[in-house]
């Protein structure tokens, strides 16, 4: 079966939500194409999505299906082969590299899977870096809400270690915190259970829904783990390079249901 003729397992729907929020990122005709000629592959096919203000949204997918390709633009890391991104308003893809490192650093989280921690600050640097890099100290209320998102990821007793003091699951603690202390309009987040036990998972993931809830941050979360796609409000899903689905909140037995039937038409 070719990319071509792939057909959803799951008709591709519009979530009823989508048009309800003005938007904080959209896509437009989005494509993205790695080599040349015979050799050319294709990672993202005429991509057009919107990510609604205080919406969590989980991207899933099979394997080489977009996902990380798709988040990697979205934020600003990689360039589209054609197509538009918008950020806030904000056509990233016209933008000079200084503004685009502005808006970056102002507007928007990280969080990788390869936590992109710097070796030689202790936690508590790097979870301040972002202030840092604007020039600027957190003043009282940010240092407050700091050390409370600290204590909410168990690091209290880690502040002053480095990273490579820690164990892999308390790195990428490290480095959720440090994307949320600003309280970004928008975190983008790549697998962020992937390296966490079952109990830091839940808590790191109730933390990413209270950010989306309760301070109207959105979250654009690339998962694999259906567990972790049932805690967000909605759920897109990719295959071939194209959006396939797009739904609301889904129980972890649906989830799983509609990714085994992709994964049986890749």
């Amino acid at each position: 079966m070719t990319p071509e003729t792939l057909t959803p397992p799951v008709p591709a729907r519009q979530h009823l939500n989508a048009s309800h929020r003005a938007p904080i990122a959209e896509t437009l005709n989005l494509s993205k194409s790695y080599g040349a000629d015979s050799a050319t592959v294709s990672a993202l096919r005429n991509v057009t999505l919107r990510l609604e203000a205080g919406s969590f949204t989980a991207i899933m997918g099979p394997s080489g299906s977009g996902k990380s390709t798709l988040m990697h633009i979205m934020a600003g890391l990689d360039d589209a082969t054609s197509g538009t991104v918008a950020l806030g308003g904000t056509d990233i893809t016209r933008l000079d590299d200084r503004a685009l490192t502005l808006l970056r650093r102002r507007r928007i989280g990280f969080v990788f899977q390869s936590f992109n921690l710097v070796p030689t600050l202790d936690v508590r640097q790097n979870i301040l870096l972002p202030y840092e890099l604007d020039g600027r100290r957190p003043d009282a209320a940010e240092t407050a809400r700091m050390l409370a998102l600290v204590d909410s990821l168990g690091l209290t007793a880690r502040l002053g270690h480095r990273p490579h003091e820690l164990s892999g699951g308390q790195q990428q603690r490290v480095a959720i915190a440090r994307a949320l202390v600003t309280r970004p309009e928008l975190v983008f987040a790549d697998e962020p259970t992937g390296n966490l036990d079952s109990k830091t998972s839940r808590d790191v993931l109730g933390l990413l829904a209270n950010a989306s809830r309760e301070h109207g941050q959105s979250i654009a979360m690339v998962t694999h783990d259906p567990i972790a796609a049932s805690f967000a409000d909605r759920i897109v899903f990719l295959a071939d390079g194209r959006v396939v689905d797009d739904r609301g909140p889904s129980s972890a037995h649906e989830i799983s249901r509609l990714m085994l039937d992709l994964e049986v038409a890749a």
